[in-house]
């Protein structure tokens, strides 16, 4: 069995750990972190910008003037991604392999799953009650797109049954 087990900071430890109680040791486990474009390509833009109102590198020998500030961004995250997924690891405590992936992280993600017979990932959501809203817009477009199996995990302990909406009213016919 190959499990992908999808890395977000903050959620991961739950993932991890419903990998060690719920798949086979036997198991493939890859761990999977996705950077979203999106920090790095604002910073390029600002920069670019910058550029184009006459503030050619040249001009501005000082610290930082010199290198385009999203690239030090996209350094600094492929940097806390290697942590992340090397604390990760440590956490599960038996083989696995590490996989990063950049691009729209709802899409890498699925992507990723192809290739996998199960999915897990946390819920990143409103935690304080249960509902669809426990489901970002990431976690939920991989909810319900993945092409396998998902196990989907709390974070923390699930909220009390008592957060579940009231049942809608009956029909009048």
């Amino acid at each position: 069995m190959r499990v992908i087990v999808w890395l977000v900071e903050g959620t991961w430890p739950a993932c991890v750990d419903a990998v060690r109680t719920y798949a086979p040791h036997a198991s493939e486990v890859v761990l999977l972190h996705v950077s979203g474009p999106e920090v790095p390509d604002v910073a390029h833009g600002a920069f670019a910008g910058l550029l184009g109102r006459g503030h050619p590198r040249e001009h501005h020998p000082a610290e930082g003037w010199g290198s385009d500030p999203g690239d030090r961004l996209t350094d600094l995250s492929g940097t806390s991604a290697a942590e992340l997924l090397g604390a990760a690891a440590a956490r599960l405590g038996r083989p696995c392999s590490r996989m990063e992936r950049t691009g729209p992280v709802e899409r890498e993600v699925v992507a990723a799953a192809e290739s996998a017979d199960l999915l897990v990932l946390a819920r990143d959501g409103d935690r304080d009650r249960l509902g669809p809203r426990s489901l970002g817009p990431a976690a939920r477009f991989a909810v319900d797109h993945a092409p396998r199996p998902v196990l989907l995990v709390w974070p923390e302990p699930a909220p009390d049954l008592t957060t579940l909406p009231p049942p809608p009213p009956p029909a009048h016919h």
